[in-house]
């Protein structure tokens, strides 16, 4: 598998090299030169695959001689033991639950499979690395839970004070080990400026073996892929087009049901949903990209004003906005309008959802209205509910919501955050310590 510089075509590496520097000298982003096609057979016979059989199939594909076949199925494996399940709440509409994982949140099939896939290459190297990651949310405890204790490998978590829950705090400031959290004073932007300023600062780099467990390392978005064929396969049965509701922040996770389409799978349409940072809803609407400060919500783990990933879903089509607009649809909604759709939907059904599904749900409820022709919609549920207790409290009428007993267990935990400024200054002598 041969990558590019998003930024400067001529900047090749190896996945590798990818996976280890995070991202390219230039500031790009890597992207695979050529995506590989999966076969018929396999889109055939996939809804009698299991999902771990999928993601082997998956991942050879597009990994191609860089890792024998033996080690691809034993990353899998290792990666892998939970499922990511379509639900039906409504007629057309079904929800793929991405939260069955150890840290209740879509970001595990991503951190896992990239612990497993750096193990891979580390025990064959013998070397160390230092993992730097910016979370607006889950990102941060799914990497903790991720890399815990992996051999070779010490990680520091980013985080904007005050901006994630209580659950989402402790997941990410709680295990120790190799996992240590920062309290920046500032935006998830601020911190995701901080991580991609240390790959750049050269004193960092040689002194380090620097890499990232952001979406915008390409060893996040290869897995997050798995679940939409997972997804496809489990309603193939209903012969209809599937359009799936992606509510969106940083766009990895849209970025890859993109990579996921352009290996073959049927879909028909994508919808990028988000709150009321909304840049790239405005990019589908006029054709303008025009990042913005982010501003506070109650689905904050989408609250990205300057999304990394814009880059890689533009770069799937050229940069063409024309072709982006027949693929995406763009939708965004207020806080207001995600409560009253979790109430709604709660009311009717039963179906409790997180404040970014509900943000989903309400992208693809629109594009329904304005497209009525027959399609299985499918909205991606991010996260657990019961990480966002006082929103989903709040917005049900619910005194007490029944919490799983990993997320409840962590509440008693003490918090350990080092709190430092939105400075590079202070971050660099942070890890210089």
């Amino acid at each position: 598998m041969r990558l590019y510089s998003t930024k400067t075509p001529s900047l090749k590496a190896t996945l590798e090299e990818a996976v280890f520097r995070s991202l390219p000298p230039d500031n790009g982003l890597y992207m695979p030169e050529v995506i590989p096609q999966v076969s018929a057979a396999f889109l055939q016979q996939i809804e009698q695959l299991t999902f771990n059989e999928i993601a082997f199939e998956v991942s050879k594909t597009l990994l191609g001689d860089d890792i024998s076949q033996a080690d691809v199925r034993k990353i899998v494996e290792q990666a892998f033991d939970f499922e990511a399940p379509v639900v039906q709440i409504e007629e057309n509409t079904h929800v793929l639950e991405l939260f069955h994982g150890p840290s209740m949140a879509f970001k595990d099939f991503g951190a896992r499979f990239m612990a497993a896939l750096m193990s891979h290459f580390l025990a064959q190297s013998q070397q160390e690395i230092q993992i730097l990651v910016a979370t607006s949310g889950d990102t941060g405890g799914a990497v903790a839970q991720g890399f815990f204790n992996v051999p070779g490998i010490s990680v520091t978590i980013l985080y904007p004070s005050g901006k994630v829950s209580d659950i989402q705090e402790k997941q990410l400031t709680t295990l120790g080990g190799n996992v240590r959290a920062l309290e920046v004073a500032g935006t998830f932007d601020d911190c995701q400026a901080l991580v991609k300023q240390a790959f750049l600062d050269p004193e960092l780099s040689q002194k380090f073996n620097l890499a990232s467990a952001n979406s915008i390392n390409i060893a996040r978005l290869i897995p997050q892929s798995f679940y939409y064929f997972s997804a496809y396969a489990q309603l193939k049965y209903l012969g209809q087009p599937v359009v799936f509701s992606v509510p969106s922040g940083n766009f990895g996770n849209l970025s890859a049901g993109l990579l996921a389409k352009k290996m073959g799978l049927p879909v028909a349409h994508f919808l990028a949903v988000t709150n009321r940072n909304h840049v790239v809803p405005s990019y589908l609407k006029n054709g303008e990209y025009l990042p913005k400060p982010s501003v506070e919500t109650i689905s904050n783990a989408m609250d990205v004003g300057n999304p990394s990933n814009f880059v890689r879903l533009t770069r799937f089509f050229c940069d063409d906005w024309q072709q982006v607009k027949q693929d995406i649809s763009g939708f965004w909604f207020d806080d207001t309008q995600t409560r009253q759709a979790m109430t709604q939907v709660f009311d009717a059904t039963g179906y409790i959802m997180c404040p970014h599904t509900a943000v989903a749900y309400l992208g693809l409820k629109e594009y329904q209205t304005l497209h009525p022709q027959k399609n299985t919609g499918v909205l991606l549920s991010t996260a657990h509910y019961a990480k966002f207790l006082d929103v989903v409290e709040g917005a049900l009428g619910v005194e007490e919501i029944e919490v799983p007993q990993r997320l409840s267990a962590l509440l008693s935990k003490p918090k350990v955050a080092t709190q430092i400024s939105k400075h590079f200054a202070d971050f660099k002598a942070f890890l210089l310590q």
